[in-house]
C-alpha cells in the first residue's frame, strides 16, 4: 500500500511538471502566448483542490521516499536505481530558490508573480542561476522517467507503447526548454534595448528590496539544507534500526548451493540474498510487482511462515505458484531455519516476470506426445550447400509449426530434423489425444503441400516418421539461466520417441499407441496393430500403423 500511495503522488507531480513544461513550450511562440497560456495552468493548480493535490503529493513523496531509503537493510541497488535515487536527492535542493522566489515571494511579499518576474530574476542573477533553472527541468525528467520505466515496464501494454511514451518523454522536456530559453532570449533582449525597462517592471510587479532578497535566498537555504540532513539521518539511521532488529532473533536461509545467510529478522528474502551476496533476480527492484524473485521455501520451521498478504498472493495466482513459492521482496520470515530456492535465474529480466504456462513450477500431467522425423535427410543433405539444407529445413520447420500450433499443441522442440511437440498443457487428456491426431492428419497434408512446392529441387519427395503417445507425465520449466523452456519428461516422452523410429520397421507414416486411440474415442480397426517391445518399459504395448496420417478423418469415422 506504501508503495501504491507512493506512485500515485509522483503521477500528481508528474502530471504538474507534464503541464509546466507544455506552458513553457508557448515562448517558443510569443512571451504574450506564454503569460496567456500560463493563466490555465494557474487555474488549474492554484485553487484549493490543486494546491491540496500538488503539495500534498510532494509531502507524501518526499517523505515516502525518505522512509524507503530507511527502510532498506541492504544498498546492493543497480545503476539506474542509484541514479534515480541521486536525482531525486538533488531535487529540493535545486528546486529551493525557485520555490522560495515564486511561491514564498507571493505569500510574504505579494509579488506579482508571473513569467516577467521568473525571467526578470534570471536576468538579474548569474549564469550559475539559469543553469540551476534550467538543470533542474533535466534532473526532475530523468527522475521521473526512470520511476515510470520501473513502475510500467511488467504492464503487457508497455512494450506496445514504448516508442510513443520514448517519444513523449524526449518531446516534453525538449519543447519546454526550448520555449523557455526562447522566451528568456526574448526578454533579455528587452531589458538591454529599452533602458529603464528592468527597474520599471520590478517596480510594477512589487518586487521585494535587496534584503527581502537576501531573507528568500536564506529560506532557500534553509530549505535545501534541511532535505539534504533529513536524506542523512534517513542513512544515518538504519544501522540503529539494525541493531534493534537483533533483539528480534536470527533468521537463517540455507540456498541450493549450500550457501548459508544469518541475519536478524524482519528482513525480507530478497533483502538478505543481497545483503549474503546472493544473485538474486528481482525486476522490479523488490516492490512485489513482478514475480522474478520467487522462491520455493522449505526446512524445518517452513511452518511458521506468515501467509501472503493480499498483494503477493494476487502475483502468486497470477503465475500459478504452488503453494511452497513465495516472492522473495515480500516474504520476511520470522526467526528459524529455512531452506530458499530461487527459480529464476539471477540475470532474468521483464520477459521472464510472467509464466506463460501455470504447469511452469514442475508436476504431473496427463498429455500426449508427437514425435516427427524426416527420413533419410542425411542422403538428402549430401551434396547440397549449407544454404540449400537450412533453407530446406526452415521450410519445413515451418509447415510443422503451423500445424501442431492449428492443433492446438505446443512446439517443444526441434531435434536435429527432428520435432517434439506437447498437447494437454491446458485442456483434458480427451482432447489433447484428439488433437494430437489432428496434427499429424496435418503435418501429413503439410509435407504434401511441402512436396509438390519443392518438387523442382527435390530428387525425392520427403518423408517423415510419426510416433504418438499419451500418458502421466513430468511438466515443468527446465534447463539452465536463459536456456530455460517449458518441457516435459517420463515414459510418455520416451515411449512416443520410440513409436516414432518403429516407423521405420513398419514402413509406415504414424504408429500410435492404442492408449492414446482408447482415451481419444477414436478407432482405427483399419489399421494395422501390433504389439510391441519398448526399450525401458516392461510388456509389450499395442499400437496401430498408419501407411498414412492424412487418412486419420476416414479411418475415425
Amino acid at each position: 500500500m506504501i508503495g501504491r500511495i507512493r506512485l500515485w503522488s509522483a503521477y500528481v507531480l508528474l502530471l504538474y511538471v507534464t503541464m509546466h513544461l507544455l506552458n513553457h513550450a508557448f515562448g517558443l511562440v510569443s512571451l504574450r502566448v506564454l503569460e496567456e497560456a500560463r493563466l490555465w495552468f494557474v487555474f488549474i493548480w492554484q485553487n484549493p483542490i490543486g494546491q491540496v493535490a500538488l503539495y500534498g503529493a510532494l509531502l507524501v513523496h518526499f517523505s515516502l521516499a525518505m522512509w524507503s531509503v530507511f527502510r532498506r537493510r541492504a544498498l546492493r541497488l543497480s545503476f539506474w536505481e542509484w541514479t534515480q535515487l541521486a536525482l531525486g536527492a538533488s531535487i529540493v535542493p535545486l528546486a529551493a530558490v525557485h520555490a522560495s522566489g515564486t511561491r514564498l515571494a507571493y505569500d510574504y511579499y505579494d509579488v506579482q508573480v508571473n513569467y516577467p518576474w521568473v525571467f526578470a530574476s534570471l536576468v538579474s542573477d548569474s549564469w550559475m542561476g539559469v543553469l540551476r533553472q534550467f538543470g533542474l527541468v533535466i534532473v526532475v525528467w530523468i527522475h521521473a522517467c526512470i520511476g515510470i520505466h520501473f513502475a510500467w515496464r511488467l504492464k503487457p501494454w508497455y512494450r506496445d507503447w514504448l516508442p510513443a511514451i520514448y517519444a513523449v518523454a524526449l518531446l516534453v522536456p525538449a519543447a519546454g526548454l526550448g520555449g523557455a530559453g526562447v522566451a528568456l532570449r526574448d526578454f533579455a533582449y528587452l531589458v538591454t534595448e529599452q533602458p529603464g525597462f528592468l527597474p520599471n517592471l520590478l517596480d510594477k510587479l512589487n518586487a521585494p528590496d535587496p534584503a527581502g532578497v537576501a531573507n528568500l535566498y536564506r529560506i532557500a537555504d534553509v530549505l535545501a539544507g534541511t532535505s539534504l540532513v533529513l536524506l542523512a539521518a534517513s542513512f544515518a539511521a538504519r544501522p540503529l534500526r539494525d541493531l534493534w532488529a537483533r533483539r528480534a532473533g536470527v533468521v537463517a536461509l540455507t540456498y541450493s548451493d549450500r550457501q548459508v545467510v544469518s541475519l536478524p529478522a524482519g528482513l525480507t528474502v530478497l533483502e538478505m540474498s543481497r545483503i549474503g551476496g546472493v544473485p538474486h533476480a528481482s525486476v522490479c527492484g523488490g516492490r512485489g510487482r513482478c514475480s522474478t524473485c520467487r522462491v520455493r521455501v522449505g526446512g524445518p520451521d517452513r511452518a511458521l511462515l506468515p501467509p501472503a498478504s493480499a498483494e503477493e498472493q494476487k502475483v502468486l495466482d497470477r503465475v500459478g505458484a504452488p503453494e511452497n513459492v513465495r516472492l522473495a521482496c515480500q516474504l520476511r520470515p520470522p526467526p528459524g531455519r529455512y531452506r530458499v530456492t530461487p527459480l529464476l535465474p539471477a540475470l532474468a529480466g521483464p520477459v521472464e516476470a510472467y509464466r506463460r504456462q501455470p504447469q511452469a513450477h514442475g508436476g504431473e500431467r496427463y498429455v500426449a506426445i508427437l514425435f516427427a522425423d524426416i527420413r533419410g535427410f542425411t542422403s538428402i543433405s549430401e551434396g547440397r550447400l549449407p544454404y540449400d539444407v537450412v533453407f530446406l529445413l526452415n521450410r519445413y520447420f515451418r509447415a510443422t509449426g503451423h500445424a501442431i500450433e492449428a492443433a492446438g499443441g505446443r512446439l517443444d522442440k526441434f531435434i536435429g530434423d527432428g520435432v517434439m511437440a506437447i498437447f494437454g498443457l491446458n485442456v483434458d487428456g480427451e482432447r489433447a489425444c484428439r488433437q494430437a491426431l489432428d496434427a499429424a492428419r496435418r503435418l501429413s497434408l503439410a509435407l504434401d503441400d511441402l512436396n509438390e512446392a519443392l518438387s523442382s529441387d527435390l530428387d525425392a519427395p520427403l518423408r517423415i516418421g510419426i510416433g504418438l503417445h499419451s500418458g502421466p507425465t513430468i511438466v515443468g520449466e527446465m534447463g539452465y539461466e536463459r536456456a530455460t523452456q517449458l518441457t516435459a519428461i517420463g515414459d510418455t516422452v520416451n515411449t512416443a520417441s520410440r513409436l516414432e523410429t518403429l516407423t521405420k520397421d513398419f514402413a509406415v507414416q504414424l504408429v500410435v499407441s492404442e492408449e492414446l486411440l482408447d482415451r481419444a474415442g477414436v478407432s482405427l480397426a483399419g489399421a494395422a496393430r501390433h504389439e510391441v517391445e519398448i526399450r525401458g518399459r516392461q510388456g509389450r504395448l499395442a499400437v496401430r500403423a498408419v501407411s498414412k496420417a492424412d487418412v486419420l478423418t476416414t479411418l475415425s469415422s
